[in-house]
């Protein structure tokens, strides 16, 4: 008799939460998983000085989550009415919508004062973060191959931010920011030819108009912000996809980057990091006041103070202006060329051209093509840090300049005096600068080989058997050793020799020539010091023991 047994029933299985079928249905059409999966773990080295790029992101948000708050309240027209809100002493005051909107912002919308506050002081430290930002990736070299194409995305990113917050504070119409208007104005009508032309397609007639408001409000909550969150976003892909540079030590090379992953450890970090920048930049904006309209008033011409100063980033262009002597030429027809504006509008592109034109300047001198992940010490390249502070010198020499009459009143000083000295010095400080950086960077290469030779001194005197006194030192470990040496040392180029092999003149081009005798400039015999070699530390530390 055949006994059949019962098939086990099978379990129900349990429904899936609804976040997790939110989530295959996401990856089955975008590829959410992989992708994540793929950079959740991708590492990034920590220094102190990567956090200045994380300011400039974070400050950039912050500017953007402000400014759509305020978007929500400002006017961007120049039709005038009466004043009438709760500022009593500007009560009957004719100004434009523009500026009473922004009375209104400060004084009858919830947390507006506290919001403009913040978005003008984001905007600040946004370029100031995104200058040494630049500086750091100057000086270490992190913008060599294959950074070039971000460098200039940077340098873009820049530029914008300049003029963003040109438009950004001429929207109120303020007495401030109208003649700094005008001074844009000036400028350009100073451009030959053409100058009648842009100033009329801009103002949409003649100065002030009714257009240059509400254009202005365009450019600086659409245009010019979709412009930089699109650089924002392809450069942050490029950093992924070239990798972060990191800092020489051991067991860091060009093909690897030492750090923390992505997920959990780096983004709960830059996590803390933007609610640390955002509270600081509140607790500034909340403590010290910036650009107060309503002392100012409305933009009349004929209130003009004498103490109008742009914001810090465009104070070059004022002191460029101010150093040039007022020189005009009359040519036949009465025609009248501005050299005082002419000079100083083609100098102030030249100085943020160089910028951009850099890395490929060095890469065509050093003719290196090669992949380069590890961030150089500036001293370990004296002359590209010497060209870089050479720069940073005429760029405050001209931001003297433009606060001349500032300086003057403030420190008791001759005005016509500092303009002379900021004219002479602006040829010659670059150039003193220059030298003396170069020197000092030699110097502390010089140190650096002292200190993996002999190691580092401890203060402890020491009597040898035959009376002589010296200093103990103490050796580095090996590690501290290779950072100090693990950076590359180019060898100066060469014309070669003046004839071939079957003794015919090689025809070298002036440009080459060029190109070498700028090359010996940067590692010639006089612009770096060699590093220890193995065999002089070995010599030295076989020694009789006292180093």
């Amino acid at each position: 008799m055949s006994t059949a047994t019962k098939s086990p029933t099978p379990t129900k299985r349990g429904k899936a939460p609804a976040g997790e079928k939110v989530a295959d249905w996401a990856d089955g059409r975008l590829g959410i998983y992989s992708l994540a999966k793929a950079n959740m773990r991708k590492i990034f080295p920590d220094h102190w000085s990567f956090l200045l790029g994380e300011i400039c992101l974070y400050a950039f948000i912050i500017v953007i989550l402000t400014g759509v708050y305020l978007t929500l309240f400002f006017v961007p027209s120049m039709g005038e009415i009466e004043y009438d809100g709760s500022y009593v002493p500007m009560q009957g005051v004719i100004m434009t919508e523009a500026y009473a909107s922004t009375l209104d912002i400060s004084f009858d919308v919830r947390g507006g004062l506290l919001v403009r506050q913040i978005h003008h002081w984001s905007a600040l430290i946004f370029v100031v973060a995104i200058m040494f930002h630049m500086m750091r990736v100057f000086f270490n070299g992190s913008f060599r191959k294959p950074r070039e194409v971000n460098w200039l995305f940077g340098w873009t990113l820049f530029l914008l931010a300049v003029f963003t917050g040109l438009t950004g504070y001429s929207l109120p119409d303020d007495l401030l920011s109208g003649t700094g208007v005008r001074f844009a104005e000036g400028a350009i009508l100073a451009v030959p030819v053409v100058g009648t032309y842009l100033q009329m397609f801009l103002f949409g007639g003649e100065f002030p108009g009714h257009a240059i408001i509400p254009r202005f409000f365009v450019i600086h909550v659409l245009l010019l912000p979709g412009i930089m969150l699109g650089l924002v976003v392809a450069h942050l892909i490029l950093v992924i996809y070239h990798k972060h540079t990191h800092y020489a030590g051991p067991g860091r090379t060009n093909d690897n980057v030492v750090g923390m992953p992505f997920l959990p450890v780096y983004m709960a970090k830059a996590g803390g990091f933007f609610f640390l920048v955002f509270g600081v930049i509140a607790a500034i904006a909340a403590t010290v006041t910036i650009n107060p309209v309503w002392v100012l008033g409305p933009y009349r011409p004929d209130q003009v103070s004498t103490n109008a100063q742009p914001d810090w980033y465009l104070g070059f262009s004022e002191g460029l202006v101010r150093l040039m002597p007022g020189w005009e030429w009359v040519i036949p027809g009465g025609y009248t060329l501005n050299f005082g504006l002419l000079v100083p509008l083609a100098v102030f592109p030249l100085m943020l051209v160089l910028i951009a034109v850099y890395p490929f300047f060095e890469a065509w001198v050093t003719k290196d093509n090669r992949e380069h992940h590890i961030a150089q010490r500036p001293r370990n390249a004296p002359t590209r840090t010497g060209l870089g502070v050479a720069w940073l010198t005429a760029y405050f020499v001209t931001l003297v300049a433009g606060g001349n009459d500032v300086w003057a009143v403030n420190f008791n000083l001759s005005i016509n005096a500092i303009t002379w000295f900021c004219r002479i010095g602006f040829f010659v400080l670059p150039v003193l600068t220059f030298l003396a950086t170069r020197r000092i960077c030699l110097g502390l290469q010089r140190r650096d080989r002292e200190k993996v030779l002999h190691g580092r001194e401890t203060g402890i005197i020491k009597r040898l058997p035959h009376g002589e006194f010296i200093e103990v030192h103490e050796p580095l470990s090996a590690g501290e050793r290779y950072t100090l040496t693990a950076h590359e040392q180019t060898k100066p180029a060469e014309l070669g020799p003046a004839t071939d092999e079957n003794g015919v003149r090689r025809k070298v081009s002036p440009l080459e020539r060029l190109r070498v005798r700028i090359n010996r400039g940067y590692f010639g015999e006089n612009a770096q010091i060699p590093k220890p070699t193995a065999e002089e530390y070995k010599a030295i530390s076989s020694g009789d023991g006292h180093h």
